[in-house]
């Protein structure tokens, strides 16, 4: 890979030597993707352009180094920053910035090569797939044994007596369980429709008429992956009609 550098030197010649120096540099190459003398040109620069690290002085005209690099941190994607100075004493400081390195000059070629190392590893690892949270799942003891019902395939929770009906679009399975805790706990996720009834809210298709023998003429939900409908209560009604709309 190719790093796309920002130099910032109020010294023309300092940043035309690290020019010279990064030109020579191949494990990894690096590329001069723009040049800054003060710390204001340098913040217009990174507002427009991206860059995969800062070479940076400490001592400028106006706004120094180091208030450079803590402004860098608002970014939303802040490069790499690694200072180069004829500065020691400010090494403590620079590093409590979480720079990545501290050159001193002038600059040797190997010495900017490990520190360029030092930025690919960085870039690489921001760069790198974070590993896919696991799964929600329910724990549901059946027939003597436990078995994982992950949430995302759970259509409906329905309290039936003492327990809960946990409907799947293969399947149901019985859950010694609180509709109001499961409410709670899975709020994002699943929405009431009925005194006894949670639904998902991603699986709901259709709001339809529909009588029921025990409360008469009302609505029902229709969910994906299933024939049976589930009534909604006159409470619910405008809380999934907006699910629907949504």
């Amino acid at each position: 890979m190719t790093l796309q550098v920002l130099l910032v030197d109020d010294e023309p010649l300092a940043r035309s030597r690290l020019r010279t120096l990064l030109a020579d540099c191949s494990a990894p190459a690096a590329a001069v993707g723009g040049e800054a003398g003060n710390a204001a040109q340098a913040m217009e620069l990174l507002q427009r352009l991206s860059f995969d690290a800062v070479l940076l002085d400490i001592h400028m005209p106006g706004a120094d180094g180091l208030t450079l690099a803590r402004a860098l941190q608002s970014l939303p994607k802040p490069p790499a920053v690694v200072f180069v100075t004829a500065h020691a004493e400010h090494a403590v400081a620079a590093f409590e910035l979480e720079a990545l390195d501290y050159l001193t000059k002038p600059v040797r070629l190997d010495r900017l090569q490990i520190a360029l190392q030092k930025v690919e590893r960085a870039v690489q690892a921001q760069g790198a797939v974070q590993p896919a949270p696991a799964p929600e799942v329910l724990l549901i003891q059946d027939r003597g044994r436990t078995e994982r019902v992950p949430l995302a395939e759970v259509l409906y929770f329905k309290a039936e007596l003492k327990y809960i009906t946990v409907r799947t679009a293969s399947r149901s399975y019985i859950l010694d369980a609180s509709l109001s805790e499961l409410e709670e706990r899975h709020a994002g996720r699943f929405l009431r429709v009925h005194r006894n009834a949670l639904v998902a809210r991603r699986e709901v298709r259709a709001l339809e008429k529909h009588y029921d023998a025990e409360e008469g003429e009302g609505w029902a939900v229709r969910l994906n992956g299933i024939d049976e409908l589930l009534a909604v209560s006159r409470r619910q009604l405008s809380a999934v009609r907006e699910a629907l709309g949504s």
